[in-house]
């Protein structure tokens, strides 16, 4: 399998670009024409620059307003091209894309685009070349790729094929199911993209908003498979139009393209063999199979819950935090056999604070402070867990053992904090029984009726969204909610929920799209961003709240107008809002259940908050009506 990537997807100068594209590991690269027209070099020096890299120039784009055009035009577009075929003989080229044509001037005879495409085919065939024609989703008269293969078809030339984009194809919610019909080897190449729904112009939605496989909305899946079911053995290749990108650091942004493949071949592969089982009467999905050797990293792994939540502290610090959570309930139940860490439980919650001056907290807290800096996650099977998300081109991490204690396979996630994967066989007890000594004689916090986490909330950068977007699908093979855009009273935050199956895992993005929200403050604190807050469940929140507020728990104060507006969007029992505004509780109701939650004041140096929530019968949600109640509190209470 070759994999390639257009330089257009990545941010900085065309060497950068293609050093950040060969240590991720692609095998080739799609030259960009503006990329190279500022390159201070010449074409043949280019060639050399990518092979020194172990890089191939598959396909110079773009071409563009050639076919149908009138006989002058044609000619001065034939003269055109062969000053691209000489810039694509010195630099080791082997294919031109000419994109279809989007002048006023051009017509709409699909005869004379076939014969002039025909005779640029000519042209490129003289000299070892091959074109590529490829349909543009607001091309004058050619938009659909059933119409490009129309006009390659009749044209009639070996050195002429089809190029295929899905986003030109799923932008137009045209059908790719007619793709398998085409002759694999006409198909001389595959762009693919990914975007979130949204209802704008073409254009500006391919220029702006394209993103990599998996961390869009589109069937980017259901489209490879019908280009392998034609039998295409080409590369697989990225074309990626984002303004985002073009800010972010191109190395992070070229492992993520390199995940996203992997992940869509990997999502490729099970839905060919489950054709291949079925026994359909095409055979083709068993050819493909035999032949391509798309990636195959281990399964998504099964989660059974948070096992614990780390956060970094120093020795000034740590007390702090530890008497934040006897607060909230969580007494301490021992100390690290060989590390300066304490552990504090309620429920089925366990929470560590790490202040081991030469560990990978103290890193974190000498770049974030007191945060949030590793997740435990349950799993039947952790080590497979790690193997999925090395394949999948996450960093592997080994801690520092003492005698006695639990190896817990462990990965670097996005913004660099830790992920372990902890044997569900250990139990609730297993793995801190091994690392901790009891602390019998602690303390007289008394217990909240906290019992488990329920959701993990964290506060992204924008760059760092569409990361985890695709880590917490591709990585972690968790499905997402849809998009939403939440109102703070300074800005719009972009938020999107992640769970597995059972729901025993769920991950809230964040990501703000101004400066002056709390989850942008929060994310400035701490670069790339965090955890954001954690929500623990309850089966009685009321008496949760009242247990809390005993403790000197400061809960956020909502307005009594909130109150007064629920009755006209739900029917809720008097007894039931009259608890709820005494205690301070948001309600929200879907079709399926009920959801009662309450945020805590932000800790002013640290941002993060915590929420108490109870779920009755089967709601699903976050209580995402209520986000624009909790940012305006917030907002009110740093006044």
């Amino acid at each position: 399998m070759r994999r390639s990537i257009a330089t257009v997807s990545l941010s900085g100068t065309l060497r950068q670009k293609l050093e950040a594209v060969a240590a991720a590991g692609f095998d080739g690269v799609e030259l960009f024409e503006p990329d190279f027209t500022h390159f201070p070099g010449m074409a043949g020096a280019l060639g050399r620059m990518a092979a020194d890299l172990g890089l191939t120039i598959d396909l110079f784009q773009p071409f563009r307003d050639f076919e149908a055009m009138p006989p002058g035009l044609f000619a001065r577009s034939l003269d055109r091209a062969e000053r691209k075929f000489d810039l694509m003989q010195a630099m080791g080229a082997p294919l031109m894309l000419c994109c279809s044509n989007t002048s006023p001037l051009s017509v709409d005879e699909p005869e004379l685009a076939a014969e002039q495409l025909h005779a640029l085919a000519e042209r490129a065939a003289r000299r070892g070349l091959r074109v590529g024609f490829e349909a543009l989703a607001w091309g004058r008269h050619t938009a659909r790729y059933g119409q490009a293969w129309d006009i390659v078809r009749r044209a009639d030339h070996p050195a002429l094929g089809l190029i295929l984009d899905s986003f030109h194809t799923l932008s137009l919610r045209d059908d790719p199911a007619a793709i398998a019909d085409i002759p694999g080897d006409k198909i001389f190449f595959l762009q693919m993209a990914d975007a979130p729904l949204l209802s704008m112009d073409v254009l500006q939605w391919a220029r702006h908003h394209r993103v990599f496989p998996g961390q869009g909305d589109f069937d980017v899946v259901g489209f490879y498979e019908q280009v392998l079911l034609a039998g295409y053995s080409g590369p697989l290749s990225l074309e990626i139009f984002n303004d985002m990108f073009r800010e972010t650091p191109n190395r992070r942004t070229a492992v993520d393209a390199m995940r996203s493949l992997l992940y869509l071949e990997s999502q490729v592969r099970q839905r060919l063999a489950t054709r291949a089982a079925a026994a359909r009467p095409d055979a083709r999905a068993a050819d493909v199979l035999q032949v391509r050797e798309l990636a195959e990293p281990p399964a998504a792994p099964e989660f059974a819950g948070v096992a614990f939540i780390e956060f970094a502290a120093d020795e000034a610090t740590a007390p702090g935090l530890g008497m934040q959570l006897r607060q909230l309930g969580f007494r301490r139940a021992g100390r690290h056999r060989s590390k300066a860490a304490s552990l504090y439980r309620q429920g089925d919650i366990a929470v560590i604070v790490n202040a081991e001056p030469a560990s990978f907290a103290r890193s974190r807290f000498e770049l974030h402070g007191p945060s949030v800096c590793a997740l435990g996650l349950r799993t039947p099977q952790p080590q497979a867990a790690q193997d999925r998300a090395v394949a999948l081109r996450s960093q592997r991490h080994r801690s520092p053992l003492g005698p006695g204690e639990v190896e817990v396979p462990a990965i670097v996630s996005p913004g660099g904090n830790l992920m372990h994967f902890v044997d569900e066989r250990l139990g609730p007890d297993g793995l801190f029984a091994a690392d901790f000594v009891p602390d019998e004689d602690d303390d007289t916090a008394p217990d909240a009726g906290l019992r488990r986490v329920d959701h993990i909330a964290l506060g992204l950068s924008l760059e760092q969204y569409d990361t985890w977007t695709l880590f917490t699908r591709a990585v972690l093979g968790l499905s997402l909610a849809e998009s939403q855009e939440l109102a703070d009273p300074f800005g719009l935050v972009r938020s999107r929920a992640a769970a597995d199956v059972a729901r025993s895992l769920r991950l809230v993005l964040n990501a703000s799209l101004s400066s002056r929200t709390l989850t942008a403050r929060t994310v400035g604190r701490r670069g790339d961003g965090g955890v954001h807050h954690i929500a623990f469940a309850s089966d009685d929140i009321f008496d949760s709240v009242a247990r809390l507020r005993a403790q000197g728990v400061a809960f956020l104060p909502i307005s009594p107008n909130y109150y007064d507006d629920l009755p006209t969007r739900f029917d809720i029992e008097p007894a039931l809002l009259a608890r709820m505004r005494e205690a301070g509780v948001l309600f929200d109701r879907s079709a399926d259940g009920d959801f009662l939650h309450i945020y805590t004041r932000a800790a002013a140096d640290e941002g993060l908050f915590y929420e108490v929530v109870q779920r009755i019968d089967f709601y699903d949600g976050y209580g995402a009506a209520n986000s624009a109640a909790r940012m305006a509190a917030q907002a009110q209470a740093q006044t």
